[in-house]
């Protein structure tokens, strides 16, 4: 600090006094109060914050100039240490402000110039999620991207919802019905196939981090087995946790258990826990008060203490453990060098002495009108389909990582909370949403737009459901090692499966529960698998796939290629491109079968194909 600067008189006056320590009478933050907390205005403006601080006392001081500003957009605005806001670009941008251990924001918002060729808005709301989009849209003079058609929904939604193509005859069934309801019978179909349990049940394996790595084979399929048969019978999220945090007894009868055998060091359940199902990262905080969140260092090892009493034994059989509540163990403060009370973040304490079940006491406080718990698996939801979270990333819903529509993350959230939790309810509102149906083709408004869902954002497909698609496509399984033929690679229990597909593409090793872990970045080595690699070159030239099936029927040009388009794009040739593929194939020097192989690569290799649009 400037010997001449508040920030020195400060400290210089504390520590003239004896540098008193705090006491209890001492007033502690109730609230902020920010002004103006909202605001629109024009590119290359300016506005300064004014942030005041409410006391237990009833005193409201002025502490702008204490605050912590960040900007969550600095293409948007910039914010400076005094609160002085500069807009850079059009969008919106919330500020964060910290103080104290309070956190508030202050949103500012500068809409896009669209003043050529004016976009008419075709959009009609289908449920509240439209509205509420609908509302962010204006205030940006954002006009949404026209609906998308039947073809490009039904293989979103098949992706999305079960990570599978729809076969060349549900293509054919679904573009001939006339129902106009026939968007709203397609998802709960989806959302009721095996399918539909098999995709689910592998991210919640991502989110848990299933592998044999850490646990005994039978025990591995024991925490899978439990995962899928939760999600096929659709079990309530708030449930879903409760059986995790408050079972004991043997991890082969009640797979959930195997979790704390995935996590038998304290602290790293307590940083695993809080990012899988709070959406929070304490790692910061294990040495000293987090530097971008609230959370203190002595928060955190309260909330470790919430976990220092599980104890696991062996069981019966060499493959079995068994999870029990210990009546005694803690974990101490690392520079008070005693336990604290173990107590959940924000949540109420228990006594240190009591003998309870510490895990009950957190799960009670995890499940119950708890925020960080219901918005982090609803961000995790709604990225899946709308590929990127209300929050960005999406397993980080931290308060000083603001929602790019608060006002629509909050009303999802309610309506989860609504519906007891119901996951298919969830997944079913999104996908009956306007929003969800809307094309990824830009208009001349929203073509700058990533963040505020006016257009589908386009995504890569996930390792897995790639490999399964190019299995589908050309009628030849992959084999897996140990498993059973036709095992697609989202049935699959454990990440240690070899498979250099798999890994090239971005499959996660299942160590570290962050969405980071899973890639999808573009490789070289991704570029070879597909130029050269045997995997797709084997399954194209297989005598029992679908390309020499084709053959051995007679079909004829026209049939061969609307059925490699119908499976592969769901959709048929275009005339211009009927006319030129037809042409090639006439025109090849190859075997009519290495021309269609040819044919087919192309398909499969193509930015149609490998993402989700």
């Amino acid at each position: 600090f400037k010997t001449d600067s508040l920030e020195y008189r400060v400290i210089a006056e504390w520590i003239a006094a004896g540098a008193p320590p705090p006491v209890e009478k001492d007033a502690v933050i109730t609230g902020l109060e920010v002004y103006p907390a909202a605001s629109i205005l024009a590119p290359n403006a300016t506005q300064q914050l004014v942030v005041r601080a409410k006391y237990s006392d009833g005193r409201t001081e002025d502490v702008t100039n204490w605050v912590k500003y960040t900007s969550a957009n600095e293409g948007v605005a910039t914010v400076d240490d005094t609160g002085f806001v500069k807009l850079t670009g059009h969008g919106e941008s919330a500020i964060t402000l910290w103080f104290d251990s309070k956190v508030l924001y202050a949103r500012v918002t500068v809409p896009f110039v669209n003043n050529a060729n004016p976009v008419e808005s075709t959009f009609k709301p289908r449920n509240y999620i439209d509205n509420l989009a609908l509302a962010k849209w204006n205030s940006l003079n954002l006009v949404p991207s026209k609906q998308a058609d039947d073809s490009t929904f039904l293989r979103r939604a098949f992706l999305d919802a079960a990570g599978i193509l729809p076969t060349a005859d549900e293509v054919d069934t679904y573009l001939a019905d006339q129902d106009p309801n026939k968007r709203a019978k397609l998802i709960d179909q989806l959302l009721n196939r095996d399918e539909y349990a098999d995709y689910w049940a592998y991210k919640y394996s991502d989110l848990l981090l299933v592998s044999s790595r850490k646990l005994r084979t039978p025990s591995m399929w024991a925490f899978y087995n439990w995962i899928r048969d939760s999600v096929a019978t659709n079990k309530p999220w708030d449930q879903f946790a409760r059986d995790i945090f408050t079972g004991s007894g043997s991890t082969r009868q009640n797979g959930a258990l195997n979790y704390f055998v995935l996590h038998k060091d304290t602290i790293e359940m307590a940083e695993n826990v809080t990012q899988a199902f709070l959406g929070q990262r304490l790692t910061c905080a294990r040495c000293h008060n987090h530097p971008m969140e609230k959370w203190t260092q002595r928060q955190y090892y309260e909330f470790a203490n919430l976990f220092a009493r599980v104890g696991i034994k062996n069981g019966n059989t060499a493959t079995d453990n068994v999870v029990f509540a210990k009546t005694s163990g803690d974990i101490n403060h690392p520079r008070l060098l005693r336990p604290l009370d173990p107590t959940p973040l924000d949540g109420k304490p228990m006594s240190l002495d009591s003998t309870a079940d510490r895990r009950v006491h957190f799960a009670n406080w995890l499940t119950k009108d708890n925020d960080y718990f219901t918005r982090n698996i609803v961000n995790r939801v709604w990225a899946n389909f709308l590929g990127r979270g209300i929050v960005h990333p999406y397993d980080d819903v931290r308060a000083t990582n603001p929602a790019s529509n608060e006002e629509l993350f909050g009303a999802v959230s309610a309506d989860f909370v609504k519906h007891g939790y119901d996951l298919k309810h969830l997944m079913r509102t999104i996908m009956n949403s306007a929003v969800y149906q809307l094309s990824s083709e830009a208009n001349a408004t929203n073509q700058a737009d990533n963040v505020f869902y006016s257009k589908y954002v386009i995504k890569r497909l996930p390792a897995e459901v790639l490999l399964d698609a190019m299995s589908q496509v050309t009628g030849v399984p992959t084999a897996f090692g140990g498993y059973p033929a036709a095992t697609r690679a989202m049935q699959l229990p454990d990440v240690r499966v070899q498979s250099q597909f798999l890994t090239s593409f971005g499959r996660p090793e299942r160590i570290l529960c962050d969405a980071a872990e899973r890639s999808s970045d573009p490789s070289i080595s991704q570029a070879l698998h597909v130029i050269n690699g045997d995997t797709l070159n084997k399954k194209l030239s297989d005598p029992q796939g679908n390309i020499a099936l084709l053959l051995k029927l007679g079909l004829s040009d026209r049939k061969v290629l609307e059925h490699l388009y119908l499976t592969a794009y769901s959709r048929l040739p275009r005339p211009e491109e009927f006319a030129q593929l037809r042409k090639l194939l006439e025109e090849t020097k190859q075997s009519k079968q290495e021309g269609l192989e040819d044919l087919a690569w192309s398909l499969l290799t193509s930015k149609e194909f490998l993402f989700n649009y």
